[in-house]
């Protein structure tokens, strides 16, 4: 299953890397960075038409197929962004990597459940593969500026991983879908929807975006708020998020161990999602302390980036186990709506300052611990009940 996780390396590259060459991309196209940002909008609209198609497919249809046109996608994505001067072929280009995305997750999360006999563990390893390209990203884009190269070589790297990944993939067989009886799928639906389940499907859908809002917003917009707010250097701005990633990888280890010897995810879920909110307000107070604003990225990428949001959709598949691809797409399907408004959102508040764009955040982080909160108090009564 190596390939899988090398598959969700890349799509840390894909994640960040429109938002990471956003000057070099708005020199390029000859526009405003502002226009940049609505353009990253477009991987938002490109999950948003396809979670939920995605996510039902893979209850239907081999996955392998679905990971294969994911890898695809992202591969037109790489090549297709640095070789147009257009700004509607880059939107379009922007939504097929939403597109990638979806498919990629479909076929991927129910997989590593389901060889995982239900827990959800495995699924936080794909996002320490993502943390670290999100880590080994900002170090090449950093590396090319400061040698004067051309930007666009970070896109290659992109799609040369995924040549390369295609033929590791290659001789590898997935195991069938583990089918339901008949007797269990009526069960589950008969219990789908009911009481306190409705709440609860609502409060994980929400999480589903926070959560997701709570990353894409700190990416987006850290290394330039370092840069024009905290007057840092490119490397020291770029750093930041490396630091943010390392703090990722080191999370998703140590909530891949809890999880591993049972500890309660919505303890997990409470904890680090109140963590999360401490350590940007301390960020964002930490004006020009350089070694303030590395320890609070570092610890914020600790606690909102270590699998929290996988750990949340696991919770999500134990309320529906017969329909985890239709869950998955569900979850991700409210995530890609993020995806698509907070550049959109924070694009429009950088008109006023990057500050309050960045600082907006903050309602994120709130929104996300209070979810969890509720949630888990909703789910012990449920249990008591």
């Amino acid at each position: 299953m190596l390939g899988l996780y090398l598959n969700y390396f890349i799509h840390g590259f894909g994640i960040i890397i429109l938002a990471q060459n956003m000057t070099a991309l708005s020199n390029s196209w000859h526009t405003s960075i502002k226009i940049v940002s609505f353009v990253i909008s477009g991987i938002g609209i490109g999950r948003l038409f396809a979670y939920l198609l995605t996510g039902a497919l893979a209850d239907l249809l081999n996955r392998k197929l679905l990971i294969y046109l994911g890898m695809a996608a992202y591969f037109i994505f790489a090549v297709g962004m640095v070789t147009t001067k257009n700004i509607a072929v880059a939107y379009a280009m922007a939504i097929l990597a939403g597109v990638a995305n979806s498919a990629l997750d479909a076929g991927t999360y129910p997989t590593l459940v389901e060889v995982s006999g239900g827990n959800g563990y495995g699924t936080v390893l794909i996002k320490g593969a993502m943390s670290a390209g999100e880590f080994v990203l900002p170090l090449l884009v950093a590396w090319l500026a400061d040698y004067q190269l051309w930007f666009g070589w970070s896109f290659m790297v992109m799609a040369g991983l995924l040549v390369v990944n295609v033929l590791n993939l290659l001789p590898i067989t997935f195991a069938q879908r583990i089918q339901t009886s008949a007797a269990a799928d009526s069960i589950a639906a008969s219990r789908s929807m009911t009481g306190k389940k409705v709440v609860q499907t609502i409060l994980l859908l929400a999480y589903g975006y926070s959560s997701m809002a709570l990353m894409i917003w700190f990416t987006q917009w850290i290394t330039i708020f370092a840069q024009r707010v905290f007057h840092y250097s490119n490397l020291a701005a770029h750093g930041l998020l490396s630091l943010y990633s390392i703090g990722s990888i080191v999370g998703v280890f140590v909530l891949f161990y809890l999880l591993k010897i049972g500890t309660n995810e919505f303890i997990l879920l409470i904890g680090l999602n109140l963590l999360a909110l401490l350590s940007l307000v301390v960020l964002i107070r930490a004006g020009g302390e350089v070694w303030l604003a590395n320890a609070m990225s570092l610890i914020f990428g600790f606690s909102a980036a270590s699998g929290v949001m996988q750990t949340g959709l696991t919770v999500f598949m134990k309320l529906y186990p017969a329909h985890r691809g239709l869950v998955t797409g569900a979850f991700y399907f409210f995530g890609s709506i993020a995806s698509f408004t907070v550049p959109l959102i924070s694009g429009s508040l950088s008109v006023h300052s990057v500050g309050t764009a960045f600082s907006a955040n903050l309602l994120v982080a709130g929104s996300g611990f209070l979810l969890m909160l509720v949630l888990a108090l909703i789910s012990h009564s449920r249990e008591v009940n």
